[in-house]
């Protein structure tokens, strides 16, 4: 009796507590569901937060009507969730695991409820139970966003011939094709692959949230790999093995954005071939004398703003270059804080001409330092032009009380170039105070956030193409341009540019005249509330290609792990200005999807010219933004350019605002909108469709307000770093937030091969065949993941054993 009545004692305390807590979430949901109808959005979780309320109470007063009332309100939410987001799993998550799991308990208590239905209810707990096994496995399981369709790249084996001799250029070729004929490596084998050296470089990329990252994509010629560290020191390693062959420890130095992409390399003993393209104006001749210093050269621009060459062969300062092996590259920028100016991205080769642009800081002030593009001879370091986008008719360095336009539209990216034409392309940005264009002149509006293809050799502009009209959304175009034949519905072949834009929108472009081969519609746009603000009625939209990720957003796209950080999302959308892709900054708080974070990034396309497919990876995520009107501006003093440019409040100095501007997350740091949040897609030129489109990445190394799950739940995270394709029929990519160097199968997206990293990456795979052993290796840097506070500085090769 005793014994009895103990349990009796126990149950009726488990059903009060269960009671309680269904009563508090059911308030919880409630209260929160009555805010989102106020502001004109979903009725369901107010009429369903007074039910399950309802349900505890009368559960914790131990009536079975309290077990029914939540059935039904389980049901009713299973039927709504279909309804509101169709069978896709991670938004069927959102909406039932939590309450199913509580379902579950629900059931399990029942016969405590009522003692004749034990049977019945342990029958539907073990339904329950099975479901959310089922739903927790999913987790693991990659959902693709497009299904393989059967059309993926075939394989086409390497001829000799045709095989990959160097990696010489940040982009693998100067048109920044990302692509290795090689198959050494390949579907059948990868799996296969281990660790064959490991090199540490000394140089950790520590980050006080000002951007010290290593974002770097190595080059490789002949038995040299070729490696800059985020100080810009310069290494070169023996091909098969790591060691060390030399280092020159430039050691630069900046407050912001320590980072080196890459690095260009010229052979002065190699052949020059001429331009075979009508209208291309000839390469100049550049030699070394024999015996001479500097026959093959290695070059970096820091981000302190120097040009340097080193000898290749010795890593020793090219005497002859500039000032003893280095340019000045704040010459005619006049007033130059450190902050304010960096080069990141390689300097690019273009026949005997080295490009470099420049890193202007964001939304900073209106008087910044010039955007202007530089050429400069390879063996003397002399200027032999500069493209000023805010004089660009005069090609010479301005007199020495002048400077180069300030605050102009720049080229951070990445650039190409095509031999054949002798013509550089380059990704523009906007001028210095991004989301505010009402101080823009007409040059400003030309240049900004388009590609520009200039004559290397003179600077001469050929043409400009715009993807952005009076940006106000730092949509800059933020990657190399990749150089590939595209195939007209004619069946003709035109050399074309491809590029990918922040704005996931992806644009074929003629080569030579810089129109575009696919469509491109002007969409009608509205205007915000800035006073003189030179709105465009309507933007551009490449519909004739996929857009990736530029979804336009619904109340049912947002997302939590749960249905309450949903909620708190869907009453944080609801409160915002929202109005598609190119939502105005006002002084309301607005939404912009996809932020400048993303879409796509640096990372760059990656190609398979054989059979005529691209690979792209994107970030999803959001931007709130807000303009202050500068009489608040104390509020926007914590401003600056910290890590993802200038998230929180930035000053906007010489405006009449300042603004507010952060990733549209939830409470629990999880972008608001539905997975994936980061994804590898390969597109097939041939007919501008998705092959297939997958998730990368999972929470292993990351995870809500930052805890680290140590879960491999592939929900797919922002990827930040390229990828490499091979003609072996794979796609490499380390850019992730967890720790792992991933191959995947270019036929269908699935993941061939993983390899963990000590620490994250943001670096570009890139792969070579050693002429010495004539084995394949496959090479990434690993400094750290974005929003990890793990460093390191590893240089890892892998190869079949």
């Amino acid at each position: 009796m005793k014994h009895t009545h103990r349990a009796t004692g126990a149950s009726r305390f488990l059903l009060l507590g269960l009671g309680v807590i269904i009563v508090l979430l059911g308030v919880a949901l409630a209260v929160g569901g009555a805010k989102l109808l106020s502001l004109g959005g979903s009725g369901y979780f107010l009429v369903g937060g007074v039910a399950m309320a309802i349900a505890g109470l009368l559960i914790a007063q131990r009536k079975p009507a309290g077990a029914w009332l939540f059935a039904a309100f389980l049901l009713g939410t299973a039927v709504w969730a279909v309804l509101d987001v169709g069978l896709v799993f991670w938004p069927l998550f959102s909406r039932l695991f939590m309450f199913a799991v509580i379902g579950l308990a629900v059931a399990l208590v029942y016969p405590w409820l009522a003692p004749a239905a034990g049977r019945g209810a342990y029958g539907v707990a073990g339904v329950l139970a099975v479901a959310l096994a089922v739903a927790a496995g999913n987790m693991f399981v990659a959902h693709p966003s497009v299904a393989p369709n059967g059309d993926g790249p075939g394989l086409t084996p390497v001829a000799p011939a045709e095989a990959q001799k160097d990696w010489a250029h940040y982009g693998n070729t100067e048109g920044g094709s990302r692509f290795a004929a090689l198959d050494q490596i390949n579907r059948s084998n990868v799996d296969k692959l281990k660790v064959a050296w490991t090199y540490r470089t000394g140089d950790v990329a520590i980050s006080d949230g000002n951007g010290a990252e290593d974002q770097l994509t190595p080059l490789q010629v002949g038995n040299k790999v070729f490696i800059c560290t985020p100080h810009n020191n310069l290494i070169a390693l023996d091909a098969d093995t790591g060691k060390e062959l030399w280092k020159n420890s430039i050691n630069a130095q900046s407050a912001v954005w320590q980072r080196c992409r890459g690095m260009a390399y010229f052979d002065a003993s190699a052949p020059i071939a001429q331009p075979t393209q009508a209208n291309s104006s000839p390469i100049i001749a550049a030699s070394v004398p024999a015996g001479a210093q500097c026959q093959r050269r290695l070059l970096t621009n820091t981000i302190d703003a120097r040009l340097i060459a080193v000898d290749a062969d010795t890593g020793e300062f090219c005497e002859g270059f500039g000032n003893h092996g280095q340019v000045d590259l704040k010459a005619g920028l006049g007033n130059v804080p450190d902050s304010y100016y960096q080069l990141s991205s390689a300097p690019l080769m273009a026949g005997t001409t080295v490009v470099v642009g420049g890193r202007v800081a964001d939304n900073v002030q209106t008087d910044m330092p010039g955007g202007v593009i530089r050429g400069f001879d390879v063996i003397s370091g002399q200027m032999r032009w500069a493209f000023d986008p805010g004089n660009p008719e005069d090609k010479q360095a301005p007199a020495a009380d002048s400077t180069y336009v300030r605050s102009t539209p720049n080229s951070w990216a990445p650039m190409s170039y095509d031999p054949l034409m002798n013509t550089v392309f380059l990704p523009m940005g906007s001028s210095s105070t991004d989301i505010y264009g009402v101080e823009r002149t007409q040059l400003n509006h030309k240049y900004g956030a388009s590609v520009l293809a200039l004559d290397a050799s003179t600077g001469e502009e050929k043409w400009v193409y715009q993807t952005v009209h009076n940006d106000l959304w730092d949509f800059d175009l933020p990657m190399q341009p990749s150089l590939i034949d595209f195939t007209l519905a004619d069946g003709k072949t035109v050399p074309a540019v491809v590029i990918g834009t922040k704005a996931g929108q992806i644009y074929v472009l003629d080569r030579a005249t810089g129109k575009p081969l696919t469509a491109v519609e002007e969409v009608p746009v509205k205007a915000a509330n800035i006073p003189n603000e030179p709105y465009s009625p309507t933007q551009p939209r490449s519909v004739g290609m996929p857009q990736i990720g530029a979804q336009p957003l619904s109340e049912s796209d947002m997302w939590g792990a749960t249905p309450y950080d949903q909620l708190l999302c869907r009453i944080d959308f609801k409160s915002m200005r929202y109005e598609g892709l190119y939502t105005a900054p006002g002084t309301d708080k607005s939404l912009s999807f996809p932020g400048s974070l993303g879409g796509m990034n640096w990372g760059s396309i990656s190609t398979d010219p054989v059979h005529g497919f691209i690979f792209v990876n994107d970030m999803r995520l959001g931007l709130w933004i807000q303009m202050i009107p500068s009489q608040n501006k104390a509020q926007a003093s914590s401003g600056g350019e910290a890590l993802n440019t200038g998230m929180g409040a930035v000053p906007l100095k010489g405006t009449p605002y300042a603004v507010n501007k952060n990733r549209f997350l939830s409470v629990a740091g999880i972008p608001c909108q539905a997975p994936p949040f980061g994804t590898l897609t390969a597109i097939d030129m041939k007919t501008q469709k998705i092959a297939w489109q997958v998730p990368v990445g999972t929470v292993e190394d990351t995870g809500p307000l930052g805890i680290r799950m140590h879960l491999p739940i592939k929900v797919g995270l922002p990827t930040l770093g390229g990828t490499l394709s091979t003609q072996g029929g794979l796609v490499f990519i380390a850019g992730t937030q967890d720790f792992y160097l991933r191959a995947f199968n270019s036929a269908n997206g699935e993941e061939a091969w993983k390899a963990r990293l000590p620490v994250g990456s943001q670096g570009g795979p890139m792969t070579y065949v050693s002429p010495k052993t004539g084995k394949q290796y496959v090479v990434i840097t690993a400094g750290g993941a974005r929003q990890s506070t793990d460093r390191g500085d590893y240089v890892i090769a892998y190869a079949l054993p």
